[in-house]
C-alpha cells in the first residue's frame, strides 16, 4: 500500500507542469459508509477515480496565489516521516516520549537562518493565523498585567489598545478569537508615496494620545499586497520612550534576512516581543506549518495564557517544559520535522537562492507586464509580490472577469485584491520550482486571456 502511494506521489510531483492550477471538477459528498469496509487498495482506487480529480497543482511553479510555496523534496521526506512516527510532540523529557527535543533543535536552527538572537522561545503551529493568535494571546495577558489584571483567569475587563497600519486579515481574525474585538483597533496612517508601512510620526502622535496607557503594536515585515516593511529601527527607538508590546507579522517577509540584498528591510526586528513566521511559504515545506517566536522573558505570561492548569499530572510548567503549556494545541504532530529536514538539507545558501530567485522573477514578471501594454502596476516591486491591474480606470469593472478567464485556463493561478481603492490581481513568487520559462508561459496566458476578454 505504501509503495503504491509513494509511486503515486512521485508521479504527481513529476507531472506538476501538466496538472491544471484550477479546475471545475466536483463530487457528490454524500457518500455512503460501507458496512464492512473496502480495504486500503480498493479505497485508493476510489480516491483516484473520484477525489484525485479535485486536486490542483498548488505545489507547482505557476500557482501564484495566496503566497504559497511548493514543498521541497527534503521537506516531503520530513512530512512523510512525521506521519509514520506519529508523535504527539509535547515534552522534552518524559517516559512517554521526548520528540519535542527535535522541535527545540529546529527552533534553534531557524533563528540562525534568520539571524535572530537566542532571546526567543519558539514553537510550531498550523499556520500564520495560529502563530499570530499565540503571540497576541500572550500580548493580551501582558496588557492585563500592566493594569494589575489577569485576563487569562478572569476574562478581559479593560479595553485593550491596539495600534496598527496594514494588518493581515489573520491578525484581525485573532483579535476576534481572543475576545478583543475585530474592530477594536486604531488604524495608523501609512507613509506617503504608495506605501503600506506605518507613518512613524502618526504612530507617536497616537501613542501620546494614550497618555501613558499601555498598548499593543502590530507591525508588518512584508504586507500581503505589496511586501512593504515597517521601520523597525524607528519603532525600536520608540520602545525606549513608551511602554508597549511589539508584535511583528513577518509571515513571509522575515526571510528577507537571508539575502544581503534585502536584510536591511528587517534591521531592528530583534527588539520585538513576538514574531510570526510562516514555513509553508518561503521555507517551502508542506502546508500547515508556521512558528512563533516570543521573548523568553515573557515565558511566565505565556504559561499563564495557555497552561493546562487543571492537569496536575503534567507537573510544574516552569520545571518540566511541555509545549501544551505554552501554545493553543494540546494535540500536536511532529510538525517541526519537515522544517528540520529542509534546514539541514539546503542550509543558508539554499534558502538564499530561493529568496533571491523568487524576488528576481517577481521583478522580471513586472517588467514583462509593463511591456505588454495591457497592464499597470499598482505598487512598486519591493520583494516578491506583484500587485497589478488592467491598464486604465475604464477597465476596472473587467478585472474580475479577466481573472476568472485566466484562472479557468488552468495554466496559472492568481488571486484578486483591492489596493488603494482599485481592483487588482496579486502574483506572489515563493515557489522554489518557478523559473523564467514559467514567467514566459504566464505572460502568454495573460495575453491570450486579454484577447478572450475582448477589451
Amino acid at each position: 500500500m505504501l509503495e503504491k502511494t509513494k509511486q503515486q506521489g512521485i508521479d504527481f510531483l513529476n507531472n506538476l507542469d501538466t496538472i491544471p492550477t484550477s479546475n471545475k471538477n466536483t463530487i457528490d459528498p454524500k457518500s455512503i459508509l460501507n458496512e464492512f469496509g473496502l480495504g486500503s487498495i480498493e479505497v485508493l482506487k476510489e480516491f483516484n477515480e473520484r477525489l484525485a480529480p479535485l486536486m490542483v497543482s498548488s505545489p507547482g511553479p505557476r500557482y501564484l496565489g495566496f503566497v504559497t510555496g511548493g514543498s521541497t523534496p527534503a521537506s516531503i521526506v520530513g512530512d512523510w516521516l512525521a506521519s509514520v512516527y506519529d508523535q504527539n510532540t509535547q515534552a522534552v523529557k518524559a517516559q512517554g516520549g521526548a520528540s519535542a527535543l527535535i522541535e527545540f533543535e529546529t527552533i534553534n536552527l531557524l533563528p540562525q537562518l534568520l539571524e535572530l538572537p537566542d532571546s526567543f522561545l519558539g514553537g510550531f503551529v498550523t499556520g500564520a493565523t495560529m502563530s499570530n493568535f499565540t503571540c497576541l494571546g500572550v500580548a493580551r495577558q501582558w496588557f492585563g498585567k500592566q493594569l494589575g489584571k489577569d485576563f487569562a483567569k478572569n476574562g478581559i475587563s479593560e479595553n485593550i489598545n491596539i495600534l496598527t497600519a496594514t494588518p493581515h486579515s489573520s491578525s484581525i481574525k485573532c483579535l476576534s478569537m481572543l475576545g478583543i474585538g475585530s474592530q477594536n483597533y486604531s488604524t495608523l496612517k501609512t507613509i506617503e508615496g504608495n506605501r503600506e508601512a506605518i507613518d512613524i510620526t502618526d504612530l507617536e502622535e497616537n501613542i501620546k494620545k494614550l497618555n501613558g496607557k499601555p498598548f499593543i503594536l502590530i507591525s508588518s515585515a512584508g504586507t500581503v499586497n505589496t511586501a512593504d516593511f515597517d521601520d523597525f529601527e524607528a519603532i525600536s527607538k520608540l520602545r525606549e520612550k513608551y511602554n508597549f508590546w511589539w508584535h511583528i507579522d513577518a509571515t513571509f517577509g522575515g526571510f528577507a534576512t537571508v539575502s544581503e540584498k534585502f536584510k536591511h528591510l528587517v534591521e531592528g526586528w530583534e527588539g520585538a516581543d513576538s514574531i510570526t513566521i510562516d514555513c509553508h511559504k518561503w521555507l517551502n515545506v508542506p502546508y500547515e506549518s508556521a512558528f512563533y517566536l516570543i521573548k523568553k522573558e515573557h515565558v511566565s505570561l505565556q504559561i499563564e495564557t495557555f497552561q493546562n492548569s487543571n492537569a496536575p499530572y503534567l507537573g510544574n510548567p516552569l520545571e518540566n517544559f511541555n509545549y501544551l503549556n505554552v501554545l493553543p494545541e494540546n494535540s500536536r504532530r511532529l510538525r517541526a520535522l519537515p522544517a528540520w529536514f529542509s534546514l539541514k538539507a539546503y542550509g543558508k545558501d539554499g534558502f538564499k537562492d530561493i529568496v533571491e530567485n523568487s524576488t528576481a522573477l517577481a521583478l522580471h514578471f513586472a517588467n514583462c507586464l509593463i511591456e505588454t501594454g495591457s497592464f499597470e502596476l499598482l505598487a512598486p516591486i519591493r520583494l516578491n509580490n506583484v500587485c497589478f491591474t488592467l491598464k486604465g480606470n475604464h477597465n476596472q469593472d473587467k478585472v474580475s472577469d479577466f481573472l476568472t478567464i485566466l484562472n479557468d485556463k488552468g495554466k496559472v493561478f492568481m488571486t484578486p485584491t483591492v489596493y488603494a481603492g482599485r481592483k487588482g490581481i496579486r502574483a506572489s513568487f515563493v515557489n522554489w520550482r518557478t523559473t523564467e520559462e514559467d514567467v514566459k508561459i504566464i505572460i502568454e496566458e495573460l495575453n491570450s486571456s486579454i484577447l478572450d476578454l475582448e477589451i
